[in-house]
């Protein structure tokens, strides 16, 4: 659990949750003119917020993990936070070939169909075996004061949002069956080409006769 004893209320390291609310990769301030000045490192023994790698040599006898990045969010490898944390229950990811977790929530917007597993606090999809998301969740939902959600409200969220999902298809389709009703009910009203009469029927089928010539020269047509 690192130089210092855990925290009595909930076990957890005191370093945790000063961690979890730090803002990692931005500019060291005392070595602002190197090109290694950005702050990925954390110090267990210190809890005194994030470090650079110049930083890293007044820290030589401590313990200091590094803190990386994925998707714009803060992660961290298993094989070095396991060491001093109780990482269970909290899903693990593989980047680049390393397996590691998240530091804090990621909440979904909307979940996807088929979902049977959800983090308890966030509410983001999960494998079957894992509680949480991040070590945030965790923290937040292990506490005292958490209330947890019971799996047939979850479950009721998620029959939910497949139901919306049918009712946007179901006025999807509808609105199209109403627009094509309505194109075919507008070209009803347009009046149809009236079928010949007997009069042009007959001027149609009229064929010209044989010509003959009169005796007088003249051109004769016969019908």
């Amino acid at each position: 659990m690192g130089a210092r004893g855990p925290d009595e209320e909930n076990n957890w390291p005191p370093w945790l949750k000063p961690l979890l609310k730090e803002r990692f990769f931005v500019q060291c301030k005392l070595h602002i003119d190197s090109h290694k000045s950005e702050c990925n490192m954390y110090c267990l023994d210190c809890i005194n917020g994030p470090l650079c790698s110049l930083c890293l040599s007044h820290h030589k006898e401590h313990i200091a993990i590094q803190i990386r990045r994925s998707s714009y969010h803060d992660v961290i490898r298993v094989n070095e936070i396991q060491k001093y944390l109780d990482i269970s229950l909290v899903q693990t990811y593989i980047i680049n070939s390393a397996k590691i977790v998240f530091l804090n929530e990621r909440p979904q917007p909307r979940q996807g169909k088929g979902v049977t597993n959800t983090c308890q606090v966030c509410e983001r999809t999960l494998l079957d075996s894992f509680n949480f998301c991040s070590l945030g969740c965790k923290v937040i939902g292990t506490s005292k004061d958490f209330i947890k959600k019971p799996r047939d409200l979850l479950a009721k969220r998620r029959l939910k949002a497949i139901a919306s999902d049918s009712d946007d298809t179901y006025n999807h389709n509808n609105h199209g069956r109403y627009r094509s009703t309505t194109i075919n009910k507008v070209q009803s009203f347009i009046p149809s080409t009236p079928p010949p009469t007997s009069v042009n029927y007959r001027t149609a089928k009229r064929r010209k006769g044989i010509p003959h010539r009169s005796p007088m020269g003249g051109l004769v047509i016969e019908y």
